[in-house]
């Protein structure tokens, strides 16, 4: 395989071979990553666990402490005793059947949908555009709820959901490159954290088998899960 001369010059700067601490890890991303905007920086934990078991799956969310660095686009469908909270609160978009038809047809451009538990049975027939893109309102993620001021304004401050993949790695970003390396470790470590919380009580083994951190452009750093408080 012909590599590039960017990877080429990132893999000159830390060894592929070896597992690094968190921190290290974080400073290495940064060091490596070469684009010309902030890139984003995602986590992969591969976990000891069988998603096709129900009893194995793994999902939840963490509220990152340094957010994510990023502007969150946020639609609440709801009713209209609702609406002003969620505008107060911040939501980029406000309604419910305008914006059940526009998704129907195809518009998807949002990053997070928060919705009352009353208007769930209407967003059954979006599931095939809903679920692949990971936007499907959740209660156990907090984003079907009458609560909706507090569920947009969490999301806005960095709260993320995750949900492990049918291969048993969960993938998420956990900031921007621009991050000082602090702020990123302190991020991973909360998301890990959170993970180590949600342990399935019927996963054998070692449950978490591998962490890399990456950005958007550049090569996986391998982080010693070992070095990992709380693990």
């Amino acid at each position: 395989m012909k590599v590039g001369k960017k990877r080429k010059e990132a893999l000159s700067k830390y060894d592929p071979t070896k597992a690094y601490s968190l921190k290290e890890a974080s400073e290495i991303v940064k060091k490596i990553t070469s684009t010309k905007f902030d890139a984003s920086v995602d986590i992969d934990v591969r976990l000891g666990v069988d998603p096709k078991q129900a009893n194995q799956m793994v999902r939840g969310v963490a509220a990152l402490p340094h957010g994510l660095g990023k502007t969150v686009n946020v639609l609440v469908l709801c009713t209209p005793d609702k609406e002003q909270e969620a505008k107060d609160a911040g939501a980029d978009h406000v309604g419910l059947d305008d914006y059940i038809e526009k998704i129907a047809g195809g518009w998807t451009d949002i990053d997070i949908i928060i919705a009352v538990p009353s208007v769930m049975a209407k967003l059954g027939r979006l599931g095939k555009i809903l679920g692949p893109r990971n936007l499907m309102p959740n209660p156990k993620s907090g984003t079907v709820t009458m609560e909706v001021g507090k569920a947009v304004t969490e999301v806005k401050a960095g709260k993320i959901d995750f949900k492990v993949d049918k291969t048993g790695i969960i993938h998420t970003s956990i900031g921007k490159v621009s991050f000082e390396a602090d702020k990123l470790t302190d991020n991973a470590q909360e998301l890990i954290s959170v993970l180590n919380k949600l342990k399935p009580s019927a996963a054998k083994g070692t449950y978490f088998r591998s962490i890399y951190l990456s950005s958007t452009m550049s090569p996986g750093v391998n982080v010693d899960v070992k070095s990992i408080q709380g693990i």
